[in-house]
């Protein structure tokens, strides 16, 4: 597969509309690689105080909005290999805050993330390319809503896309 399009409206429901609307690339696999350039290049730009800054007591710090990324990436991808793999199982849905803790973010250091980021966007990208134009149009039931594999690679990039905009706007104070 060359290039993977942007998906139809049909092919997913409202609970993931905001984060493939996020999702600006008309090709999957080069969103992916261009956030990957961008995460790598401007979190080894930050200093150790920056990752575990909370602008709200009750919300993650970057390392932990990284290990998030990485956790929900896996299993989005996940999901796409069940369903493009013709499983009609349906799948349950994850509590992201129960995750948080038990990555143990907080004692991992940066580069650690890192490259556990990379790989696991490295692994994504190369099963996404093995998808033909069928198997990029099945689709399956996940947390009770109906959604194509190609839908599930757009909600990957567009779920990242939104915590890298909180990330500038709530962390860093980047204008956008």
């Amino acid at each position: 597969m060359d290039i993977i399009t942007y998906p139809a409206p049909s092919e997913y429901a409202d609970n993931v509309k905001a984060y493939i609307q996020a999702a600006q690339a008309d090709d999957l696999l080069e969103g992916l690689m261009a956030n990957q350039v961008y995460v790598i290049n401007h979190m080894l730009e930050l200093k150790e105080e920056q990752f575990t800054f909370r602008y709200q007591p009750d919300k993650w710090n970057i390392k932990e909005i990284l290990v998030h990324l990485v956790d929900s990436e896996r299993i989005f991808a996940y999901r796409a290999l069940r369903f493009a793999r013709q499983d009609t199982t349906e799948l349950p849905g994850f509590d992201q805050d129960n995750y948080i803790g038990p990555s143990r973010a907080n004692s991992r250091t940066i580069t650690n993330i890192l490259t556990e980021y990379s790989a696991v966007r490295q692994a994504t990208m190369a099963l996404f390319r093995s998808f033909d134009a069928e198997a990029l149009n099945q689709a399956g039931v996940a947390s009770k809503h109906r959604i194509t594999v190609r839908a599930l690679g757009y909600t990957i990039l567009g779920h990242e896309t939104h915590h890298l905009n909180i990330i500038r706007e709530r962390y860093l104070n980047i204008a956008l």
